[in-house]
């Protein structure tokens, strides 16, 4: 299996088809559907099933991409860095975060210390919480920004932030018209709400439960930006992480407190017994300064208080009357 091979099928994958990866590559047609047909050898099944001149990936094939392609990513960037340290250029400050905390959270960090303009080159990579601490693992990243849980053998927390969720409904929504809107207002109503229910979903569920909301239906998705734009569209209300509602404010949309106690935590991570150079300790410093000033009720907890926190979220939770489909 050569990197030629793979990188052909990756420009395959990418472009939709064997004439744009050559155009990509700068190789003949034949050369990459030759390329194809070796790798295709090489690893004993179809990559792509042919349709005359189009081709379209199998399942084997897209599953085999998910990882050619990080592997790709990372040569990519071996070349860039190969070419920085040629012409005496620092290291890239690395930063990977969930989506909300890359959006809401690490610009305003980054702006409030003037980082951006003190360091050449920054990466800012946004994935799903469970692989924010895999990058800082792998070194792929200096500093990871995600929501708990964080703990892992071989990763340092640096500190935990604790904001309660929100509220987001149309500006012109009557409910808009409460300072704290009591969640049993939400009865009747279509609720945008996380899709993913190992984290901040069940703990939503349980809390509409309690207030005994009986959603008219549900909207489910895996951004906090995608629901203040379905609310901003009149679709429903959502009840979310404060990071996106407030550092990401949307017109007509407003933000409002609410009447349960849902806490949302998250944190910074770096890798352990690893010396960060002082562009990163500046910005861990700066992510809680940023966080202190955009959220109204933002605490900092101690690294030493994970377990404690974590138990508190993944704990028994009380009885509810019902719960939510």
């Amino acid at each position: 299996m050569e990197l030629r091979q793979l990188e052909a099928f990756a420009a395959v994958i990418t472009t939709g088809s064997v004439t744009a990866a050559g155009r990509l590559l700068e190789r003949s047609q034949p050369a990459i559907t030759r390329l194809i047909q070796e790798l295709e050898t090489e690893v004993g099944y179809p990559l792509f099933a042919r349709n005359g001149p189009r081709v379209t990936p199998t399942e084997q094939g897209i599953l085999l991409y998910e990882d050619v392609e990080p592997m790709l990513a990372g040569l990519h960037q071996i070349r860039k860095r190969a070419g920085e340290i040629g012409r005496g250029q620092s290291r890239p400050l690395r930063i990977v975060a969930t989506s909300a905390l890359a959006a809401g959270l690490v610009p305003a960090a980054l702006a409030h210390t003037r980082l951006a303009a003190a360091t050449q080159t920054i990466q800012l990579r946004s994935v799903p919480p469970e692989q924010v601490v895999h990058a800082v693992l792998s070194g792929a990243a200096d500093i990871g920004v995600a929501s708990l849980p964080l703990e892992h053998r071989g990763v340092v927390v640096h500190w935990i932030g604790q904001s309660a969720c929100v509220a987001a409904l149309r500006a012109d929504d009557p409910l808009a018209r409460h300072d704290r809107l009591p969640l049993s207002a939400c009865d009747g109503r279509r609720i945008v709400t996380m899709q993913n229910p190992y984290r901040l979903r069940r703990r939503l569920d349980h809390a509409l439960a309690l207030a005994e909301v009986t959603p008219a239906g549900l909207i489910e998705t895996n951004s906090s930006m995608n629901a203040l734009t379905l609310v901003r569209a009149g679709l429903g209300i959502s009840v979310l992480e404060p990071v996106t509602a407030y550092g990401l404010p949307l017109s007509d949309v407003a933000i409002r407190p609410i009447d349960a106690d849902i806490p949302y935590f998250f944190g910074v991570i770096s890798r352990d017994a690893v010396a960060l150079p002082p562009v990163a300790a500046t910005l861990i410093d700066a992510l809680a300064d940023a966080a202190r000033a955009m959220l109204p009720d933002f605490a900092l907890r101690a690294s030493a208080e994970h377990a404690q926190v974590l138990q508190s979220l993944y704990g028994d939770l009380p009885a509810a009357k019902e719960s939510l489909p």
